[in-house]
């Protein structure tokens, strides 16, 4: 009796084991953002004209991605809304001012990761949610992969680009820019060192 006994506790410790495991596939990334291999990004139509780029320099973030389970993916990141940059000093002030980012009320956008699904092409659809001016909102992000691989300094990395359109209006951004300008790109080139 003793012996059956203790044959299915370790069977069952084995078998918590293996689920534990497996459960711990994923690689983990920390987004690189000390040596600048990331960015986040904007465009918008400035008066139907042309357009005006900028981005924001001070974000972090992590992810974690699987190759034999992609669709497991998940990522989050936080964004500094002051670090906002579109080579103007003028109107960066004007950007996280009321009028726009409102900085002082609202210091932090943040993305949350809330479904993956992969395609066989390697392109993929990021769900998930997006908090900006206070507002927060379900957006789907296009995603290509880069690549992944070893680096010169002993480390593993891997890189993914993503883009989504957002109307400034969702968000409670109300300043009137004319319709050519109603809505934004958002740009993330996200390259994560394994952990």
């Amino acid at each position: 009796m003793k012996s059956i006994l203790q044959k299915t506790l370790l069977s069952l410790s084995l078998s918590t084991a293996l689920i534990a495991s497996n459960a711990v596939l994923a690689d983990d990334y920390v987004i690189d953002t000390k040596g600048m291999h990331a960015a986040i990004r904007f465009k918008i139509s400035h008066l139907g004209y042309s357009w005006l780029l900028g981005r924001f320099n001070d974000f972090d973030g992590h992810f974690s991605y699987d190759e034999k389970k992609p669709n497991e993916a998940k990522i989050e990141v936080t964004i500094n809304t002051k670090s906002v940059d579109s080579n103007h000093a003028e109107r960066d002030k004007h950007l996280r001012s009321s009028d726009f980012l409102d900085v002082a009320k609202f210091p932090q956008a943040k993305f949350i990761s809330t479904a993956y699904k992969e395609g066989t092409d390697g392109n993929a659809k990021l769900m998930g949610k997006l908090t900006l001016h206070g507002v927060t909102k379900d957006i789907v992000i296009d995603v290509t992969k880069i690549g992944a691989g070893k680096d010169p300094w002993g480390g593993y990395r891997r890189g993914f680009e993503g883009k989504t359109r957002i109307a400034l209006k969702d968000y409670g951004i109300s300043k009137n820019l004319g319709p050519a300008s109603a809505e934004l790109d958002l740009l993330f080139n996200i390259e994560g060192i394994k952990q």
